[in-house]
């Protein structure tokens, strides 16, 4: 069976063939909102959860759904905005609006959370996010709840608190589990969580080349400086290009199974994934 495309639909508002950088900021500073979306994100995420006081969250609503009803949000070249909300309340008052490209949906743990959601803002593309053991657990229900689903992700702070996982290598288990059931339920591979340090550029360039070998895509950042490190990370080198562009070389000349001159064995799974590959470079494959 050949690979699905990078991207599920047009709908989630990325401007290139996918989404590698994912910016958060806090829903109650309008200001840096306006900002982040120069900042050179591939996706903004308006946080409406964790990042924003409780006694702040109305406040925050408001200003997000003050800024997702400009019309101008709703042009095709503008950076996507998604939000990740908190409560019914946040869904209602961004439902129908020009501006959400997405609704990041934290802490589900089953698909009838996920469908509820898709009743209160139908068509909007949701992102759920795993962030317990018993999510993990429900991950393809979750990933196939609703057509509206674009994608699944872990919340890895949560999770680690769940799990009592220490570090990095206690989550290659949930991290292998969402990317397997992302692809079972023909959705983009997954994003990577956010890296907490913002001034540990090096340990963030690793974990991302971790995060890529494990099948994850792209990664969450919540400072602009880590922007570059995440976006170079995630793009094919110039070696993996070559490569990819030798293998769908030859499958155009031959049908079937055939032999590089260096040895390489190509398939139609080979072909599809090295035509991922030029994809994810901006090439045609």
């Amino acid at each position: 069976m050949s690979s699905p495309p990078l991207t599920r639909a047009a709908a989630t508002g990325t401007r290139t063939a996918v989404a590698l950088t994912w910016l958060y900021v806090p829903g109650d500073r309008p200001a840096v909102v306006r900002k982040a979306l120069g900042a050179g994100a591939d996706v903004v995420i308006v946080d409406l959860e964790d990042a924003v006081a409780p006694d702040r969250r109305e406040y925050a609503r408001a200003a997000t759904a003050e800024l997702l009803a400009d019309p101008a949000r709703a042009d095709p070249s503008a950076v996507p905005v998604h939000v990740r909300v908190h409560a019914d309340a946040d869904v209602r008052a961004l439902a129908g609006l020009p501006g959400p490209a997405g609704l990041r949906l934290p802490k589900v743990t089953d698909a009838a959370s996920v469908r509820r959601v898709a009743e209160l803002a139908p068509g909007v593309p949701l992102y759920p996010l795993l962030e317990s053991a018993l999510a993990v657990e429900h991950a393809y229900a979750i990933a196939g709840a609703h057509p509206d689903v674009r994608g699944i992700a872990l919340g890895e702070a949560d999770l680690r608190a769940d799990l009592g996982v220490r570090d990095d290598a206690g989550l290659d288990w949930p991290r292998g589990r969402v990317v397997v059931a992302a692809r079972a339920a023909g959705l983009d591979p997954p994003v990577m969580s956010v890296f907490p340090d913002v001034r540990d550029l090096s340990g963030l360039r690793a974990s991302c080349a971790h995060g890529r070998r494990l099948g994850l895509l792209g990664r969450a950042a919540i400072h602009p400086r880590q922007l570059p490190v995440i976006e170079r990370a995630f793009r094919p080198t110039a070696e993996e290009v070559e490569a990819a562009e030798q293998v769908v070389a030859a499958a155009r000349t031959e049908e079937g199974a055939l032999a590089l001159p260096d040895g390489r064995f190509v398939d139609a799974a080979v072909v599809a994934a090295a035509r991922r590959t030029l994809s994810l470079a901006g090439r045609e494959g």
